[in-house]
Order: structure tokens, then sequence, then C-alpha cells
């Protein structure tokens, strides 16, 4: 079992900056991918960004391309999203999420654990 637990959100104006961080414990955290996930108010989960266990190798959804970096930092069990340049339509609450097995995978149901999630807010 993974625990995961997400921290970082708040209110920002647009424009603004914010670094969510998540921190795994439980069991170990060697090899898992792990993803970050949006979720707006009545809409569905939706795929962020995705780095392998190596951190080798990342992948970030187009409509954040540019504005948001994912990183890890393993010897703290601790994987980031800086999020740069938000908009308001970036409100959502936030989710970070391990998944086993490949690396690259944007649907939510091939991840294996997830955190509780993080609101993020951005002003107009």
């Amino acid at each position: 079992q993974v625990q995961l637990v997400e921290s970082g959100g708040g209110l920002v104006q647009a424009g603004g900056s914010l670094r969510l961080s998540c921190v795994a414990s439980g069991r170990t955290f060697s090899g898992y991918a792990m993803g970050w996930f949006c979720q707006a108010p009545g809409k569905e989960r939706e795929f962020v960004a995705v780095i392998s266990w190596s951190a080798g190798s990342t992948y970030t959804a187009d409509f954040v391309k540019g504005r948001f970096t994912i990183s890890r930092d393993n010897a703290k069990n601790t994987v980031f999203l800086q999020m740069n340049s938000l908009k308001p339509e970036d409100t959502a609450v936030y989710y970070c999420a391990a998944k086993r097995g490949s690396w690259y995978d944007p649907r939510p149901n091939e991840y294996d654990y997830w955190g509780q999630g993080t609101q993020v807010t951005v002003s107009s």
C-alpha cells in the first residue's frame, strides 16, 4: 500500500504560480511512475502530467504544456508539479497518483494509488 498526500494548493491570481507537492509513504516508492490529474466541478478527472520512476521521461498534457512542469525527488519520496502562468480555467482539485508497469498512461483507472487532492483556485 502506498499513501499519497498532496499539498501546496491555494488561491492565486491569474498569471501567478504554485508548486504542488505529493509525498508518498508506506511501501516502497521504488518503481512507481507518478502522475498528476485535475478535476473541476462537474467535469471528469483529467490527465495533467506523468513522470517515470527514474525521472528520465515526462509527459504533459497539451493544455498545460509550457506552463506546468513535473519533477520528482526519489530520495524524499516526493513528486512536484510546478504551475506557472496560471489561468482561471486551471481551477480544480489536483490529485497525484502512482502506478506500476509502463510509465506513460493518461487514463486515471490505470493508476493504483491516489491522494486526497489539493484545491487550486485561480482568480481573474
